[in-house]
C-alpha cells in the first residue's frame, strides 16, 4: 500500500500492516570493490542510526505530542533514549510479562482486531542526521531491523511509511525527502496494534525500536535480492549452484566465482540480465557439504560491471552445499537420518532485552557447541540476521519460526477453546499473516543452517496457517515445513511435514511412532527447564536409537527470561513478572533456561550436555566401547584419554588412538601398568572425548564427551574402634565422654545437642527427622504442597516417645524413637552410636505407612555454625544433581562452598544436592571440622546455608535472611526434580519415594 495520508486507524485495520515498505530481500551484504569483499570491511555504504535519539513517552495516544515530526516543533525539553532498546527498560513504562494470556486481559473487554484505546503506550522518538558524502546524488534508504510493535515514519515533516511485525526488518526509500545539512527523522511507535493479536509469545511485552536502525544507499547497479540454491544430486557427489538476481540499474557483465576455504576459485560463470533479472548456474564435482559436524562453506562473488567494463558492485555470500529431504518417511541431511539435540532460544539480555548484542550472540553459540546442542528453534520470531551467519559459520540447525502466535485466542486456563481463534479460517487475516511469512523467508532463505520454516508457534490450526505452509513449499522446495499446532485439529495434519508436539510424555511419543506413522517424530517443545528441572531427560533421548522416525527435540528453552532490578536497599536482582507491578502477568515462569539470565551456566547444563553427546563412551575395568553416533565425523579428529582412580585420587592416566567411522562402534582395551589395583577399594575408570585441535568455539583439549564405570576391589572395611568411654546417664541429658570429646543428647529435646571435640562445639541445631524439601518449580507446577503437605507438617513437628541407652564394648547406642501427629501408625528411628575415636554413626529408619501421600524426601537435618563453609566431596559432581538427573555427574572429588550450592533460580527453592556421596568434608577456613560417609550405600547430601522451610517462604533469592549457619541434610533419598512440564506432570514413578516402604539409611560423622 501507498499513501502519504497515515491515520492512527491503520492501528485496528486488518489490511494496513505496510504502508510505502519496500519489498522484503535477501539479507546480503554489498560492496564496491572485491578488496573490501574479501575483507569484509565495514560497509561504507551504510550509515548507522543507533546511539542517542530525543524521547518522548504517552500511556496512549490521546497523550501524544501529535505533530513532533513538524520542522517547527521544538523536542529540546525531551529526555534521551538509546537505540536499540526497548522503552520500558529506559525508564518509561514498566515491563509485563504474561505467557498465554493477551497482558490487557482482565483490563479491556475487546476482540480482534480492536486493541485498547486507555493504555496504549506510544514512543515519539527524533533522530537528526546528515547525509555522508558518499550517499550524496544516490538513492537513501533507511531500514529499521526490529521495531514493536507497529510504527510510522516522517523525514522533514514529510510522511514516509507505516509498518507493523515486529522481527523482520523495515525498509523505506528517503531520496525524495533527504535535504543538505540537517534532517529530521521522526518515528512513533505504538506498543498495541493489530499486530500485537499475532505476538502474543511466551515473553515479556516490551515495545520501542530495539534492534539497529541504519541508513543505506546502493551502487547504480545492484543486486537488490538474491536467492541461491546450492543442490546436490542423489549421490550427493555433484553440486550445482543457481542464483537468481533481482537487479536496480542496468549491467553490461555479471560475472560470479565459487571459492573453496583455500581461497581457490572452483567454479566461475557469468549470467544473462533479462528485464531486471539474471540467472547464473555453476556446477562442482565432490563438493564439500555443510552439516553442524562439518560446516563447510564456501565463498561465492558476484561482481556487476557497468557499460564502462567497470567493477560496480561485489556480493560476497557465503555457500554452504547440502541436501535436506524425508527418506522413507525420515528426515535426513545429506543421506543421513537427522537427530535433533537441540533448545528453543529467546533472544534475550537481562538488561537489554530482547536487544541483543553480538557478544551475547558469539557467547551463545559457543556455548551450544560446547554443550553437544546441535538445533536452535528461534522461539517464536526471526531472530536478527547476525545469528543466522554464526549458526552457518559454527554448524548448528535451524527452525526458523515465523513471527506468530495466538495463544491467547484459542487456549484458556489450559483448555484448547477456540471459539474466536485467530487466524483461524477468517481470509481476512490472511495477508497479514502472509506478509510476515513472506519477510522471513525473503530475509533468510540464503542460509544453509536453516533446514526447517516454521509457521509459527501455538496458533490452533486453520486455512490462513495451511496456506503459508503451502507457500513455503512453492518457494523453497530445499526445506522441510514445521507448525505443531494442527495436533489439536488433524483437518489440517498437511500443514506439517513431521509430526511436532509439545511435552508430550515419553510413553505418548512410543505410543505414536509404535502406531504405523506417517510422519517423522520431534518435540518442538520439551523438558520444561523450568527452576531446578531436566529430570527424566535420559528418557527422550534413550527413543533416538530405539525408532528411526524420532528426531530428537528441542528443550524449553535456552535462557532465563529475567531482567535486573533494584530493591528497596539498592541492591541489584534478577527479577521475574510481577516484580514491575505488571498485571496481569504469569510471574516466574519467564526462567526457564538451562542458562542463567546473566549468561552463566546452570546446573542442569551439566545433564543436557551428557545426553546430547554425539559419542558413547562405555568403558568397563579392561576397555571402552566408542560408539559413534556422529554422522559424518570420525574420532580420528578427537583425543581419547582414559584414567583411573581409586577412592578418587588419580592413579593413572593415558590417551587411545580411535578410528571410529561414523554411526558405527568399536572397542579399544586400556592399557593399565602392572600391579596398579593391588590396594582394595572403589575404583573408577574415567574415559573422556577432547578436541584435537582448537576450533572457533573451544579450545584444544575441551572434553566434549565422557563415560566412567566404577567397580570395588576386595570388600570395604567394616568400621570397628577400640576403646573406652565415659557415660553420664542423667536426669535430662546423656553425655559420652572419651578422650577430647562430648557427644551429649537430651531426653527433652529428643536428639542430638552437642559435639563437642577439643573444645569446639559443632551442633548450632540438632538433628531431626526431614521429610520435605524446598517446592521446586515442578513441584509447584505439580501441586506438591497440596498432595504432600502433610510432610511439611511433619518435618515441623513430631514428638520423641521414646530414648534408649545401649552400652557395650567399644560403643555406647542412643536412640530416640518419633510419632507423628499426621498418622498413628508413622514411625521414625534415629540411632546414634558413638565410638572411643570420636566418631558417631546415625541410624535413620522409616516404617512403611499406609495411606500417606509420596515423600519429597526422606533425611535427617542439623545446622553448623556458618563459619563451617568449606566443603570437599567425594561425590557425584561437580554440579548438583538428583536420582533423576544424574547421568551427567562424574564420580570424583569436588571443592566448594557451602553457598555455592545455592543454585541461582530466581525463586528459592531445592538446590545444591549430590547424590552418591560416599563423604564430605566440611571445614572451616583452619581446616577444622567433620566429615561425613556413607557406611553401606552412597548418600544424597545438601549443605546450603538455608533450611528448606526459609527457601520455602521465600519468593526472591533477596528475601533470605543474612547467613547463620551450615544447614546439613543427609538423605536416603530425595524424589527427583522432573521436568515433563511444569503445570502437572509427576516426577516419574521410579524416581518417587512410597510412603508406604520401610527405608533406612545410615552414615558416619567423624572430626577433622
Amino acid at each position: 500500500m501507498k499513501t502519504n495520508n497515515p491515520t492512527i486507524n491503520w492501528l485496528t485495520d486488518l489490511n494496513v500492516f505496510a504502508v510505502n515498505r519496500l519489498p522484503a530481500h535477501s539479507d546480503h551484504r554489498y560492496y564496491e570493490t572485491m578488496e573490501e569483499a574479501k575483507n569484509s570491511a565495514t560497509m561504507n555504504m551504510r550509515k548507522s542510526l543507533n546511539g542517542e535519539w530525543k524521547f518522548s513517552y504517552s500511556v496512549n495516544p490521546d497523550n501524544r505530542p501529535e505533530h513532533f515530526y513538524t520542522l517547527d516543533f521544538n523536542c529540546s525539553g525531551w529526555g534521551n533514549i538509546s537505540v536499540p532498546g526497548h522503552i520500558q527498560l529506559q525508564g518509561y513504562g514498566q515491563p509485563q510479562y504474561v505467557n498465554t494470556m493477551y497482558p490487557w486481559d482482565g483490563h479491556n473487554d475487546i476482540r480482534p482486531p480492536e486493541i485498547p484505546t486507555d493504555h496504549n503506550p506510544v514512543g515519539s522518538y527524533i533522530k537528526t542526521f546528515t547525509i555522508p558524502e558518499n550517499m550524496k546524488m544516490k538513492p537513501v534508504y533507511i531500514s529499521f531491523q526490529g521495531v514493536e510493535s507497529a510504527f510510522y515514519v516522517w523525514l522533514n515533516g514529510k510522511f514516509v511509511g507505516y509498518s507493523e511485525d515486529s522481527f523482520t526488518p523495515a525498509e523505506f526509500e528517503l531520496t525524495s525527502y533527504v535535504t543538505e545539512g540537517e534532517n529530521k527523522l521522526a518515528v512513533e511507535v505504538y506498543q498495541r496494534s493489530t499486530g500485537s493479536w499475532l505476538e502474543d509469545q511466551d515473553f515479556w511485552r516490551f515495545s520501542g525500536i530495539f534492534r539497529d536502525v541504519f541508513l543505506y544507499t546502493v551502487p547504480d547497479i545492484h543486486v537488490g535480492d538474491l536467492h541461491l540454491r546450492p543442490e546436490l544430486d542423489s549421490t550427493f557427489t555433484k553440486g550445482t549452484l543457481s542464483a537468481d538476481l533481482m537487479l536496480q540499474g542496468s549491467a553490461s557483465k555479471i560475472s560470479a566465482e565459487l571459492v573453496n576455504s583455500n581461497g581457490d576459485v572452483v567454479s566461475s560463470t557469468n549470467g544473462k540480465v533479462n528485464d531486471g533479472k539474471c540467472s547464473m548456474t555453476m556446477t562442482l564435482d565432490k563438493p564439500e557439504l555443510w552439516s553442524a559436524e562439518s560446516p563447510y562453506l564456501y565463498q561465492l562473488y558476484i561482481q556487476l560491471y557497468n557499460k564502462d567494463g567497470q567493477l560496480v558492485e561485489v556480493v560476497p555470500q557465503k555457500v554452504g552445499f547440502r541436501r535436506f529431504e524425508l527418506i522413507n518417511n525420515v528426515m535426513c541431511l545429506n543421506g543421513e537420518r537427522i537427530v535433533f539435540k537441540g533448545v528453543n532460544r529467546h533472544e534475550f539480555n537481562p538488561r537489554r532485552g530482547r536487544a541483543i548484542t553480538k557478544e551475547d550472540m558469539i557467547w551463545d553459540i559457543k556455548t551450544l557447541k560446547q554443550n553437544n546442542i546441535n538445533a536452535v528453534r528461534t522461539s517464536h520470531y526471526p531472530n536478527q540476521s547476525y545469528w543466522y551467519e554464526l549458526c552457518d559459520e559454527y554448524g548448528v540447525y535451524v527452525i526458523d519460526e515465523m513471527n506468530l502466535e495466538t495463544h491467547g485466542s484459542w487456549q484458556k486456563m489450559g483448555a484448547v477453546e477456540p471459539s474466536w481463534n485467530i487466524p483461524g479460517n477468517y481470509l481476512e487475516w490472511q495477508d497479514i499473516v502472509m506478509d510476515r511469512a513472506i519477510s522471513m523467508v525473503e530475509r533468510d532463505k540464503n542460509h544453509p543452517s536453516i533446514l526447517i520454516w516454521s509457521c509459527g508457534n501455538e496458533s490452533y490450526a486453520g486455512e490462513v496457517i495451511l496456506n503459508v505452509s503451502n507457500y513455503f513449499r512453492r518457494v523453497d522446495p530445499s526445506r522441510l515445513v514445521h507448525y505443531e499446532g494442527v495436533f489439536h485439529n488433524r483437518d489440517y495434519n498437511d500443514t506439517s511435514d513431521m509430526e511436532s508436539r509439545m511435552y508430550a510424555k515419553p510413553a505418548d511419543i512410543e505410543k505414536y511412532l509404535t502406531e504405523n506413522p506417517e510422519k517423522p517424530y520431534i518435540s518442538c517443545e520439551y523438558m520444561h527447564a523450568m527452576g531446578n528441572s531436566i529430570g527424566g531427560m535420559y528418557k527422550y533421548t534413550e527413543l533416538e536409537q530405539k525408532y528411526s522416525m524420532y528426531q530428537g527435540g528441542f528443550i524449553w528453552d535456552y535462557i532465563d527470561q529475567s531482567i535486573y532490578k533494584i530493591d528497596r536497599y539498592g541492591k541489584e536482582y534478577l527479577a521475574y513478572g510481577g516484580d514491575f507491578e505488571d498485571r496481569p502477568t504469569d510471574y516466574g515462569f519467564c526462567t526457564n533456561g538451562i542458562v542463567y539470565a546473566n549468561r552463566e551456566l546452570s546446573p542442569k547444563m551439566q545433564e543436557v550436555k551428557y545426553l546430547y553427546q554425539n559419542v558413547k563412551l562405555i568403558p568397563t575395568e579392561s576397555d571402552v566401547t566408542i560408539k559413534n553416533d556422529n554422522l559424518f565425523s570420525n574420532t580420528k579428529n578427537y583425543v581419547v584419554e582414559y584414567a583411573l582412580f581409586l577412592e578418587g585420587l588419580e592413579l593413572y592416566r593415558n590417551t587411545l588412538v580411535t578410528d571410529v567411522e561414523p554411526q558405527s562402534e568399536r572397542s579399544y582395551v586400556f592399557q593399565w601398568p602392572v600391579d596398579i589395583k593391588k590396594t582394595n577399594g572403589e575404583y573408577c575408570v574415567q574415559v573422556s572425548l577432547k578436541l584435537k585441535e582448537s576450533t572457533i568455539w573451544a579450545d584444544a583439549g575441551y572434553e566434549m564427551a565422557f563415560g566412567q564405570f566404577v567397580y570395588q576391589v576386595g570388600s570395604k572395611e567394616m568400621f570397628n574402634v577400640e576403646g573406652q568411654l565415659r557415660v553420664v546417664d542423667g536426669d535430662v541429658n546423656i553425655g559420652v565422654h572419651g578422650k577430647d570429646f562430648t557427644v551429649m543428647f537430651s531426653k527433652q529435646v529428643g536428639s542430638l545437642i552437642s559435639l563437642k571435640y577439643a573444645g569446639r562445639e559443632l551442633i548450632a541445631l540438632p538433628p531431626e527427622p526431614l521429610f520435605w524439601r524446598a517446592t521446586t518449580d515442578n513441584d509447584r507446577g505439580f501441586s506438591q504442597s497440596f498432595h504432600s503437605g502433610i510432610w511439611y507438617v511433619a518435618s515441623l513437628a513430631r514428638k520423641c516417645v521414646d530414648v534408649t541407652l545401649e552400652e557395650s564394648e567399644n560403643q555406647v547406642k542412643v536412640s530416640f524413637t518419633y510419632h507423628f501427629s499426621i498418622n498413628s501408625e508413622l514411625e521414625v528411628k534415629i540411632d546414634y552410636t558413638v565410638f572411643p575415636n570420636g566418631c558417631v554413626r546415625v541410624n535413620s529408619t522409616y516404617r512403611g505407612t499406609k495411606n500417606l501421600p509420596q515423600l519429597p524426601i526422606f533425611a535427617v537435618s542439623f545446622k553448623l555454625p556458618a563459619d563451617y563453609n568449606q566443603l570437599e566431596w567425594y561425590a557425584m559432581g561437580p554440579e548438583e544433581n538428583y536420582t533423576d538427573r544424574s547421568m551427567g555427574a562424574k564420580l570424583g572429588i569436588f571443592k566448594n562452598q557451602v553457598t555455592d550450592n545455592l543454585s541461582s533460580y530466581l525463586m528459592p527453592q531445592e538446590s545444591g544436592n549430590h547424590t552418591g556421596v560416599r563423604r564430605v568434608n566440611v571445614t572451616n577456613l583452619n581446616g577444622h571440622g567433620l566429615k561425613i560417609s556413607s557406611v553401606v550405600q552412597p548418600l544424597e547430601v545438601n549443605l546450603s546455608p538455608y533450611t528448606a522451610f526459609e527457601l520455602e517462604n521465600a519468593k526472591h533469592m533477596y528475601e533470605l535472611p543474612n547467613i547463620h549457619y551450615t544447614v546439613v541434610t543427609v538423605a536416603g533419598r530425595q524424589m527427583g526434580v522432573g521436568g515433563d512440564d511444569s503445570w502437572g506432570a509427576p516426577v516419574h514413578e521410579e524416581h518417587l519415594i512410597k510412603a508406604d516402604k520401610d527405608m533406612e539409611f545410615e552414615f558416619i560423622i567423624e572430626r577433622i
